[in-house]
């Protein structure tokens, strides 16, 4: 990834992998949220398949569940 990109200009899987490897988590709110990116979980394959180790775990909340991602330390 150029260093030259901003962050507006950096693609929606740039600014999750950043994220990520910040060492924070994110779920399909955030995404929307901080991204403007609706279908995270497309992203998240997206850098899976750039072989990105991500663990998904799920959250059960308010009768709901989401799933909530994050970078594989070591």
């Amino acid at each position: 990834m150029s260093t030259l990109k901003t962050k507006k200009t950096l693609s929606q899987c740039d600014q999750i992998l950043q994220h990520l490897q910040s060492g924070k988590t994110i779920n399909p709110r955030q995404a929307w949220n901080l991204f403007g990116c609706y279908r995270l979980g497309a992203r998240i394959h997206d850098l899976r398949k750039q072989n990105f180790p991500i663990v998904t775990k799920i959250i059960y909340k308010n009768g709901g569940n989401f799933a909530e991602y994050s970078l594989r330390i070591g």
